[in-house]
Order: C-alpha cells, then structure tokens, then sequence
C-alpha cells in the first residue's frame, strides 16, 4: 500500500526544488500535495506568500472548504542570504527571518486547526545551518537555528493534542537547485567555490531534492508515528567532521 494513502498534505514552496521534489514524492505515494509558492513563481494550486496572515488565513479556508482536513504541512519555502553580521543590511536580515522563521510559524499556527482534526505531522525544512555558524550566514543561521527549535516547541504541544500532532525539522547541506547555484553564484570564482564546497563533504557531492523529499515522505507517513521533536540531518557526513 503507498505510504501517503489518502493524505493531504499542504507544501510551501513548491515551485523551488526541494518543494518540487517534496511533492511529487507526496503524489508517488498516493498521497495528494497542495503546492503552494508566490504568484509569479509557477503554477501551484494555492498563491501564498508565507509571510502573510491573510494569505495562511485564506489558504487554509480553502482547503477546508475543500477537503475538509489537513494529514501533513511540508514547510519548504524560504530563502539564502551571504553576509557577516557587519555586512548585512537589517533590511535582509528582516526578510530573511520573515521568510524562513515567520513564514514557518505562520504555517504551524494556521495549519494546526485542520491537523488536530484527525492528527498529523508537520515537516520544517531547516538546514545545517540551523546547527552549525558560518561566517558569513548570520541572517540565514539564525532564522534556520530558530525553526529548529519552533519545530521542538510545536511538537511538544502537538504531543498533548489528542490525537497528536507530530513535528520533525529536516537539515539539508548543500542541495542541488536554484538557491545552491544562486548561492555559489555570489562567489568571486564559482566554479571552484563549486568544487570546495563539494569536497567540505565527506561523500564528496551535493543532495538531490529527491533525497530530502523520501525523508519528508517518511515524517509524513504512519512509519513515523513515534518521531517527534527531532532534527533529522542530510549532510553527506558534514557535520560529523
């Protein structure tokens, strides 16, 4: 039988790779992906700015309206910034946290109504950032490092819900797709940066989107009805170093 039978499951942003990838495994599985992504990014059935209220409000109506229940939230939109502390402007330390952290908050808040309903999990997409500095990550390591531990605070309250509400954050490394090629883009000699960032990691390549999704698949189904409040990490060994 597929893992997601019958599920539906709300995925933000699903016109980036890692969404993409999220919800096409979500489908191969039986299951039904909402996608979910800014207006002018692609065709997604639900146009969401995550950092919106009204937007979580009305999106989250819908899907009630029509499906009347929510099994999973796969929060997969957010975005890079390269900066030191001293180099990046408040103005995109204030973007880069309404993105990644507000944006996942939102979709906690707005989602569990429906989630509660019958029980279900909650997949946030942090990063090893989220557990480990970079120089020159500060906006994006803090908004990383917060939605790991919202992820721990959600759980703890979903685990009191009857049925339960389960929540589990997931820490990619670098990720082939749009954000690691506009990332590494921003290097004075990018194919190089390419080749060193790369060789950082034990197996010696990138992640595929198709990678981080199977571990979104797994959270979301009933094999990991005991998972709560973890960090799960897909870094090629980069962090055991």
């Amino acid at each position: 039988m597929p893992r997601l039978k019958d599920k539906v499951v709300l995925v933000t942003g699903a016109a980036g790779a890692i969404g993409a990838a999220v919800a096409r495994g979500i489908e191969a599985e039986g299951g039904t992906a909402i996608g979910s992504d800014l207006a002018d990014r692609g065709e997604v059935a639900h146009p969401l700015d995550v950092t919106s209220e009204n937007d979580w409000a009305r999106v989250i109506a819908a899907i009630a309206g029509t499906k009347g229940r929510l099994d999973g939230l796969v929060n997969a939109a957010g975005i890079v910034a390269i900066g030191t502390v001293e180099d990046t402007d408040f103005a995109t330390w204030r973007r880069v946290m309404a993105i990644n952290l507000d944006g996942t908050f939102l979709g906690c808040k707005y989602a569990l109504p429906l989630l509660k309903r019958g029980g279900g999990s909650i997949v946030n997409i942090s990063s090893v950032s989220g557990l480990v500095g970079g120089h020159n990550l500060s906006a994006y390591n803090a908004s990383k490092g917060g939605v790991r531990l919202l992820t721990k605070s959600v759980a703890l309250h979903g685990a009191r819900l009857n049925p339960p509400v389960r929540c589990n954050s997931v820490h990619p490394a670098f990720i082939e797709g749009p954000m690691a090629e506009g990332m590494i883009a921003q290097f004075r000699d990018p194919a190089r940066a390419r080749e060193r960032l790369a060789a950082s990691v034990p197996l010696g390549r990138f992640g595929t989107p198709a990678e981080v999704a199977e571990l979104c698949v797994y959270l979301l189904s009933s094999e990991a009805g005991f998972v709560t409040g973890a960090e799960f990490v897909l870094d090629g060994g980069l962090t055991a170093q």
